[in-house]
């Protein structure tokens, strides 16, 4: 039991770990409130897309600065930094909506400021995590991490839904608070080892992101695996259409709907940790990358709010899987030096298959209806996984996920 618990040995971690728990939930407190809002005044599922585009873009666009700003900076100074903009954008929103001037295109211009927030605090907390704990302790830590990004997408959408019926102001008050809080445990970490690269910045080294990924070939399968999975199957974005007009379950609704993958990743977590994954790893992330892809769809055509509960803690129990997967081969062989740069790409592909996968959902929508698009979605989920067993037969071979370390060091 102990060993569970490993990590948290470490007074740093546990500090960087309740931060991390605290930025999630307050943003997803933010992002439920605001795409409830947004639908709610203006009842345009295009405008939903949108909101993950604005969010986005600015990790595409700033992709070689915030990896080597994570990487050539003190990482808990970026992290904290990314914080209290977030904070600020929330208290934004709340000075809006006090004010009755909820404009949407104000908003989404508030949001992309948010998504930039988000662009350089990503790499930077993703890799300070290693900095502060033990290489043998940081497996459990990035397990933990990954559990409590998915506690929040429980609790957040449920509290978020219910501040936002009590008053719109309560959420994104809380949410504003929040931040202070989570940007206050960063800064009272002590100052942490950490590699700093300071070399002369290169056409190389500002890629040398890019070229690390291209190099492995099982990294680039894990990452496009997921990339193109959740672009394709993703439905957050419509949920809100889902509760109002296909499900008619209202605001505690759509928290349930939200919270619901959160639930299945969460039981997915227990069982990985409780049977860990020791055989037929390659086998296993693609496998339940088509059963998120089946389980999108089931939801996708539902009209019962109990059956699209259960789906959507499927689809979030199996992209639990694929999440874990990917960080532990990311995280636990990138060299420190480079690591922030790695992160930053990685980024990249969870924001487009996040955010633009949202983006994708609303437009299409908008043309051939919500069930449609989620239904067409889960079953292209599929198809990205059977092709990838092809295309990536490296990743499809994986037995276990500790086997490339010593490959892993050679190549960098």
């Amino acid at each position: 039991m102990a060993n569970r618990f490993a990590a948290f040995r470490h007074s740093s971690y546990s500090r960087y770990f309740l931060s991390r728990f605290l930025t999630s939930f307050s943003s997803q407190i933010v992002s439920v409130s605001v795409a409830w809002q947004m639908y709610d005044e203006t009842r345009n599922p295009a405008l939903l897309g949108w909101i993950g585009l604005v969010q986005f873009l600015p990790a595409l666009l700033l992709v070689v600065v915030t990896g080597n700003a994570a990487d050539r900076l003190g990482r808990r100074l970026v992290m904290g930094c990314g914080a209290l903009v977030m904070m600020s954008c929330a208290a934004s929103i709340l000075w809006l909506v006090l004010n009755r001037q909820f404009d949407p295109m104000l908003v989404l211009a508030i949001l992309t400021l948010f998504g930039t927030a988000r662009a350089f605090y990503g790499p930077a907390a993703t890799s300070l995590a290693v900095n502060l704990v033990p290489r043998e302790d940081f497996a459990n830590a990035v397990s933990w991490v990954t559990s409590s990004w998915q506690l929040a997408s429980i609790a957040g959408p449920v509290v978020g839904s219910l501040l936002y019926g009590l008053a719109p102001q309560a959420a994104y008050g809380t949410a504003t608070c929040l931040f202070i809080l989570a940007a206050s445990l960063i800064f009272s970490i002590p100052k942490p080892a950490q590699k700093i690269f300071r070399e002369p910045p290169t056409l190389a080294s500002i890629l040398g992101g890019f070229g690390y990924i291209w190099k492995d070939k099982v990294v680039l399968g894990a990452v496009s695996l997921d990339l193109f999975a959740v672009l394709l199957g993703g439905a957050v974005a419509l949920m809100p259409v889902y509760a109002r007009d296909i499900l008619h379950v209202g605001e505690l609704g759509l928290g349930l709907l939200r919270a619901a993958p959160g639930v299945g990743a969460i039981i997915a977590i227990a069982l990985i940790t409780a049977f860990p994954i020791r055989d037929h790893a390659g086998w296993i992330l693609i496998v339940s990358v088509a059963l998120f892809g089946l389980a999108t769809a089931v939801f996708g055509g539902s009209t019962l709010a109990w059956l699209s509960i259960l789906a959507l803690m499927c689809v979030g129990g199996f992209d639990m899987i694929s999440v874990y997967v990917r960080e532990i081969i990311l995280q636990l062989w990138t060299p420190d030096e480079v690591r922030g740069r790695v992160n930053a790409v990685n980024s990249i592909f969870v924001g487009a298959s996040n955010e633009l996968g949202e983006t994708r959902a609303g437009f299409m929508a908008a043309v051939i209806g919500p069930v449609a698009t989620v239904v067409l979605g889960g079953v292209a989920a599929v198809g990205v996984a059977a092709a990838s067993a092809f295309i990536f037969p490296r990743l499809r071979d994986i037995r276990r996920l500790d086997e490339r370390e010593d490959e892993a060091t050679r190549i960098t």
